[in-house]
């Protein structure tokens, strides 16, 4: 198994300001107010997944559509706005109810902060978050729409949801850490396939399966290196297994 001091001198080489430029994270960056920042973030996380090259400009012609004003898009959203707008799975009446529930929760309180901490209150933060929407779906969303939104009862890794827990909660020179209701000790790692293979080669995850059982044990395994920050490797472990993907035989440090 990789060391204590191994694991931080990758964490260290990652968690830059020049790892923000070329992760979903730089929307969080690009506004000021909290709620703009939150808003820009959930919607950032949602079409994380793919080529980061394509879902970036995708998302970059999303908020130039919000004239880069998330809270005022959100608000006062109208379902022509949009256009024709899609992205892969997600096609345009998935984004309008997803749009239009996060209208009607701006709206009616405080908003996604709110929503995330009366679920984690409740001890069921995803399903909380995920029901909100779910139970607003209008009928004719489709694939994208559980694509972007997926149900943790499937058992699935939850990665892009970690993920915006992670930006939302710790303080660094990427992480945001805007919201205070929980600790990042209490934060799970987002895990994707790159993650996934190099915890493995690390020796740090014996799971095969890229689904939430894995995030739990691959996260208790971190908290014996950093109990207070554990996805703090994250940016070690998707760093390395991005740069080396096709370096099979790649040394660890």
């Amino acid at each position: 198994m990789i060391t204590k001091e191994e694991l931080d001198k990758l964490a260290q080489k990652y968690e830059t300001k020049d790892f923000i430029k070329d992760d979903p994270v730089q929307f969080a960056h690009k506004f000021s107010t909290k709620k703009d920042i939150e808003i820009a973030s959930f919607i950032a996380s949602l079409l994380a997944y793919g080529s980061r090259k394509q879902f970036i400009e995708k998302l970059n012609s999303l908020f130039n559509i919000a004239q880069n004003e998330p809270l005022n898009f959100i608000q006062n959203f109208e379902s022509g706005i949009i256009g024709d707008f899609n992205y892969r799975f997600g096609k345009p009446n998935d984004f309008i109810c997803i749009f239009e529930t996060l209208k009607e929760l701006y709206n009616t309180s405080e908003g996604l902060e709110e929503l995330f901490k009366h679920g984690y209150q409740q001890n069921k933060l995803f399903e909380t978050v995920t029901g909100y929407f779910y139970e607003r779906a209008s009928k004719n969303v489709g694939q994208g729409f559980y694509q972007m939104i997926p149900d943790p009862r499937n058992g699935g890794a939850m990665k892009r949801m970690c993920m915006l827990l992670r930006w939302m909660v710790r303080k660094s020179v990427v992480d945001v850490g805007i919201w205070n209701f929980m600790k990042p000790s209490e934060l799970y790692i987002p895990l994707d396939v790159h993650v996934g293979n190099v915890s493995r080669q690390m020796g740090l995850l014996i799971r095969k399966a890229n689904d939430f059982k894995s995030v739990v044990e691959l996260t208790e395994n971190l908290k014996h290196f950093c109990p207070e920050d554990p996805t703090k490797y994250d940016f070690a472990m998707f760093g390395y297994g991005v740069n080396n993907k096709d370096k099979k035989n790649a040394a660890l440090i």
